[in-house]
């Protein structure tokens, strides 16, 4: 499940930010960072991880960094006047998640960005391949897509009788089309009904929910973690279960508020290694000569509590094949 590429330096004629010269004129760096939520505290865990990643690599925050963050509250019109805001700052360095990295990379063409948890970069036109992103803009994938039939199948096993499934999509997400793309090609692929259902706000959630039910679905699955679907989490896991509905969660800190199972990246680890793609740039190394790195480690959970409440008998080759199960 490893996908990385290495290439050949690639040319290009921006001026980028040298960590050399910044050492040398005393400058200490500057990081601007687009999250999704509305604070820190509703992006955790990931925003400690970031910081994880930076302390693990010696900067500290106001003494050799200076870390800008902003939290536009998944409100569209907020994600394009605090990326244009963090352009005006003149950082070193952007990054963003999913949706941000879009916003950041419309407010500018030079700065160097780098994205944490896009599922196919190529395909969203972030990066022109994996190996040789070009412009301004490289990072870390979840390649969301090339997992979704092998976390469907998992889905059919630890819950056999499985046939009709729902999507939970948010259209105002980028990756919402992909995510429908690919979870129907794999839901075919394993004959089984797939039926998407929208919800763009919080709000929306429970009609979503209400037609699920009356259409007769036996599970939800969401696809991804995009913005409202992680800070919604706890709220979704409670209409599953509320709705006799196994949910199949992406990734595991989705999958904590009471998901039936889960199989997805660690994103806690993608999280601190996105300081490194940082801390490269900052180094002197352009964006466009950092590929793109996909994740290295995997989890497959399952919560045998929730199996008991939808009245679901996981096979006990599933329980023995988990990385963790929850009682």
């Amino acid at each position: 499940m490893r996908r990385r590429d290495f290439i050949k330096t690639v040319a290009g004629s921006a001026a980028w930010p040298l960590a050399a010269r910044a050492q040398q004129s005393g400058k200490v760096s500057k990081v601007g960072y687009l999250w999704h939520a509305g604070s820190a505290k509703e992006e955790h865990p990931y925003y400690e991880a970031v910081i994880e990643g930076f302390t693990k690599l010696g900067y500290l925050n106001g003494r050799n960094i200076v870390l800008e963050h902003r939290f536009p509250d998944e409100k569209p019109e907020r994600f394009a006047s605090m990326a244009a805001e963090l352009v005006a700052m003149n950082p070193d360095v952007l990054m963003g998640g999913s949706v941000a990295s879009f916003y950041l990379l419309a407010a500018t063409k030079t700065i160097p960005i780098v994205f944490m948890f896009v599922p196919d970069p190529v395909g969203m036109k972030l990066v022109t391949s994996l190996a040789r992103p070009g412009g301004n803009v490289t990072g870390l994938s979840n390649f969301v897509s090339d997992l979704t039939e092998r976390r469907l199948q998992l889905f059919t096993e630890v819950f056999p009788g499985l046939s009709r499934v729902a999507q939970l999509v948010n259209p105002n997400a980028p990756i919402s089309r992909l995510n429908v793309e690919s979870i129907r090609a794999a839901a075919e692929k394993l004959r089984l009904t797939i039926q998407t259902f929208e919800a763009r706000t919080m709000d929306e959630l429970k009609p979503a929910f209400d037609a699920m039910k009356v259409a007769s679905m036996q599970g939800v699955t969401s696809g991804s973690a995009e913005g409202l679907q992680f800070s919604s989490r706890e709220a979704i896991a409670k209409l599953a279960l509320s709705n006799k509905l196994a949910l199949c969660a992406f990734p595991r800190e989705t999958f904590e508020p009471g998901a039936l199972m889960s199989y997805a990246p660690d994103q806690l680890a993608i999280c601190r290694r996105a300081a490194i793609y940082v801390d490269k740039i900052l180094k002197g190394t352009r964006p466009s000569e950092i590929p793109v790195e996909g994740p290295t480690k995997f989890e497959f959970l399952i919560n045998l509590k929730t199996a008991k409440a939808l009245g679901i008998d996981v096979p006990s080759i599933m329980l023995s094949r988990a990385d963790e199960v929850i009682e």
